[in-house]
């Protein structure tokens, strides 16, 4: 059996597109993610192979608010990929959340950072070593 993700995606929403647009090409390429679906104005889709992470104005029209709790994480393919996009992330306009380092409270092959997009959303890179 393959191993799949239980998720098929994630979207947050965005106040001004093109900027949050600029953040997460920089960032999501750090972890080998590209655009791989682009509705214009609408929205905009990441992935390796297939669209995994969405990035738009929130559909009812408001603005949008990122969750008290709520963080996402990406799966980096080695340290290097999560210092390059926490690197990437503050470069945007990101704010640090938490520098690129050991998490052994999380596991003893746990890497990780994590930040805030320009929209406060929490956001993370994270590879296991092991």
């Amino acid at each position: 059996m393959e191993n799949r993700s239980i998720l098929s995606h994630v979207s947050v929403g965005a106040a001004d597109l093109p900027r949050a647009l600029a953040f997460y090409d920089a960032v999501l390429a750090a972890v080998g993610a590209r655009r791989v679906v682009d509705e214009g104005g609408q929205g905009v889709a990441y992935g390796r192979q297939f669209p995994e992470f969405w990035v738009q104005p929130p559909h009812d029209g408001r603005p949008p608010q990122p969750g008290n709790g709520l963080h996402i994480a990406f799966l980096a393919p080695d340290r290097a990929g999560v210092d390059a996009f926490h690197a990437a992330a503050l470069a945007q306009g990101g704010t640090d959340e938490g520098a690129p380092g050991p998490r052994p409270h999380y596991g003893p092959e746990y890497y990780g950072c994590f930040v805030r997009d320009p929209d406060g959303n929490k956001i993370e890179a994270m590879v296991w070593e092991g």
